[in-house]
């Protein structure tokens, strides 16, 4: 059962939303809060990725079934009779987290905070699935990265500077281009599954051309932000070399994009590592 909760939460994901939460709050809060930086990078790092990949893997269980790249790191294929324990521990492990969360915190961190959970659930369960309502769903899946950053901006006390929101959008940019990138090898089987998505409803080589453009804007809003904050614009390139041999692939041909996403999994970490770099260099000059 443990196995089978780790692969739900997607262990190659987890540093997508623990890394904003804390290195927003380790760079901005002085002096840092230890216990508030643990405890809240370790829920934006394995109960937050349980409860949104879990949720999402139950309510698409029919559309999974039929998706070949379920099973391993990339999605667990969950059985109907695991589907109630997974959204068990899902809660058990969320909400004593979001318990000490929002007794230090602030009522604007409160907003952020139920803001982040609200997509989590909003874009998985019944009766709102936002993540079969074209273009919201990859809003939505942008959110579920860019939240802990803000939530970790919000608790760090920070000033909302015009260098910061092009950061904040930039963020949100890639969100969206690796959403819809995703979306596109998975355009045969949600169709059979009867799952829409922005990849069924425009079609994957208008996916991948979307991902693309959000890609290279979300790199020409890095331009705008405080130094060296315009040296990341260029990281924008190896996610749209990623996709770019994907440009006019058919939606019969449409899980062949499977190669660019596994190459988009490796390019985050290194892309991960650069931005690091970046960080460091600005907080010597600040």
């Amino acid at each position: 059962m443990l196995r089978q909760l780790l692969t739900v939460s997607r262990p190659l994901s987890w540093v997508n939303t623990a890394y904003p939460f804390a290195l927003t709050l380790l760079l901005l809060q002085r002096p840092v809060d230890v216990l508030l930086l643990t405890v809240g990078a370790l829920y934006f790092l394995v109960p937050y990725n349980l409860a949104m990949y879990g949720i999402n893997d139950v309510f698409d269980y029919e559309s999974d079934l039929r998706n070949p790249r379920k099973g391993g790191a990339e999605g667990a294929l969950l059985d109907r009779s695991a589907h109630r324990r997974t959204l068990i521990a899902a809660a058990v492990t969320t909400i004593p987290f979001v318990v000490y969360l929002v007794i230090v915190g602030s009522p604007l961190s409160w907003l952020v905070l139920a803001f982040s959970l609200f997509a989590v659930l909003a874009y998985s369960v019944k009766g709102l699935r936002f993540k079969e309502v074209p273009f919201l769903d990859s809003a939505t899946s942008s959110i579920h990265f860019v939240s802990p950053a803000l939530y970790g901006l919000v608790l760090a006390g920070a000033t909302f500077t015009p260098q910061l929101w092009p950061v904040l959008l930039a963020f949100f940019l890639w969100g969206v281009g690796s959403h819809a990138f995703g979306a596109v090898q998975d355009v045969v089987p949600d169709r059979e599954g009867g799952i829409s998505s922005i990849a069924t409803a425009i079609g994957a080589a208008a996916t991948v051309r979307l991902a693309i453009f959000a890609w290279a804007a979300a790199g020409m809003a890095m331009l705008f932000t405080a130094w060296p904050g315009p040296l990341a614009a260029v990281l924008a390139l190896p996610y749209i070399a990623a996709a770019a041999p994907f440009w006019s692939v058919t939606d019969a041909e449409s899980s062949t994009a499977n190669r660019g996403w596994r190459r988009f999994l490796w390019i985050n970490y290194a892309c991960g590592f650069v931005v690091t770099m970046l960080l460091i260099l600005w907080a010597a000059v600040r």
